[in-house]
């Protein structure tokens, strides 16, 4: 059969399946949270009063409600752009003006992103200032959230649309081995960011603070130096400028790492629970997961680039949705455009490693002072600051949660210490 009528329906057939998946899974959890939502769960009753848990079931079925209708458009305006000939008929207008080189291949593929990108502002807007404001986490004003999307667009200019353009460069440059080029291009590029970032992009969106001298700060230089962990400087964000959610995370590379901590985190959280939040992210660190998950992220981008490269040389593949052969930018496009239709598959397996992450920053942090019971501490605030789902069904945070439910990892922590008394007891007795 012609696998130019073939892949068409193929394409379809994949955006459709991962979109009635993406409804079910909904539905799914939908169901069951309401099977728990008269009363708080055995398992919280201690943890959490029942007006939060009221209010967090109430802001998981709203968030759901809206998700599947973002999912809905999303898929809609995908398969509008795959089937309705606007891609291929706009691929030819930039020809037409600008000609065909690596530069206008880039800026065609620049301004479809960003037609894509604006198709998805409203929702962005009705999250921040309907949805996230209803259930009081909104603090940004509509002039923060207008400035940080023209900050986006200007980076994206700045350094995405080079970054395209090099891509394509590298197929006049190295030919047919250009996609090893090409992964080469972006990993540099990562790395250059990861060191840049922190320096010359955060700020443009965020104001950084030293922690104030005092005992926090004291405590948490001893703990970093105790993990033999080192960092350039211990910095507070302004997060609650645009939200009340809370975070903690370190950013750079080498003697440019630092340790960010959200200013609503330090609100929410004591002391040894900061310090038991800090441990567990040391325990990141440590255990190497961040190297870990580059690595597969290096590994599937080149695996990537090299599917585009068979893609681009297999005339059908461009030629299914109306585009004529010999030029990598259509596949690169419709590559990026189909890929999230196969990785959603792949999610639980992605999510499984991510979770077994957790678990070991849990156990690093638990080893650590102040102990699992700080740790357990903070995760219990921050669950019920966050207004946080607590009964997901089992099949959707496989989907989607890329760390475990609390009480997973409140039952890990319980069985750690109780594998560490035991060893107490036991261990000098042979």
């Amino acid at each position: 059969m012609n696998p130019v009528k073939i892949v068409p329906w193929l394409a379809a057939g994949l955006v459709l399946a991962k979109w009635l998946a993406e409804l079910w899974l909904a539905r799914l959890n939908r169901r069951h949270l309401l099977a728990h939502a008269d009363a708080v769960p055995e398992a919280f009753k201690e943890i959490i009063e029942p007006a939060a848990y009221a209010k967090s079931v109430q802001y998981t079925l709203a968030k759901t409600r809206f998700g599947r209708l973002v999912d809905t458009g999303d898929t809609f305006v995908l398969l509008a752009a795959l089937f309705s000939g606007v891609l291929p008929g706009l691929f030819g207008l930039f020809n037409r003006w600008l000609g065909t080189s690596a530069w206008a291949a880039g800026a065609y593929l620049f301004t479809v992103g960003l037609a894509l990108a604006l198709t998805g502002l409203p929702f962005d807007w009705y999250a921040t200032f309907r949805l996230e404001q209803r259930f009081g986490f909104n603090t940004a004003t509509p002039a923060t959230w207008c400035l940080d999307r023209l900050k986006g667009l200007l980076l994206a200019v700045a350094l995405g649309y080079p970054l395209l353009v090099l891509v394509l460069k590298c197929v006049e440059w190295a030919g047919a081995g250009w996609w090893w080029w090409a992964w080469a291009a972006l990993a540099g590029f990562q790395i250059a960011l990861s060191v840049l970032a922190p320096v010359l992009i955060l700020p443009l969106f965020n104001k950084f603070t030293p922690l104030p001298e005092g005992r926090l700060r004291e405590r948490l230089l001893a703990l970093a130096q105790r993990t033999g962990f080192r960092a350039r400087a211990i910095e507070v964000m302004d997060g609650s400028r645009r939200s009340r959610h809370s975070n903690a995370f370190f950013t750079g590379l080498g003697r440019f790492r630092k340790i960010v901590l959200f200013d609503t985190l330090i609100a929410q959280l004591a002391e040894p629970e900061l310090e038991a939040v800090l441990a567990h992210e040391i325990g990141h660190f440590k255990l190497k997961h961040i190297r870990k998950t580059l690595l597969v992220s290096a590994g599937a981008t080149l695996g990537a680039f090299y599917l585009i490269s068979r893609l681009a040389g297999a005339d059908w593949f461009s030629g299914s949705f109306g585009f004529a052969p010999g030029n990598l930018a259509p596949t690169l496009l419709l590559f990026g455009l189909l890929a999230g239709t196969v990785s959603f598959w792949l999610s639980p397996a992605l999510h499984w490693l991510s979770r077994r992450h957790e678990y070991q920053a849990d156990a690093f942090a638990a080893a650590a002072p102040p102990g699992a019971g700080a740790l357990i501490g903070a995760l219990r605030k921050l669950n019920e600051k966050n207004l946080s789902n607590l009964t997901p069904h089992p099949l959707y945070s496989g989907f989607y949660y890329s760390h475990p439910t609390l009480l997973e990892r409140e039952q890990a922590l319980a069985r750690m210490q109780v594998a560490g008394s035991t060893s107490q007891v036991t261990g000098p007795l042979g």
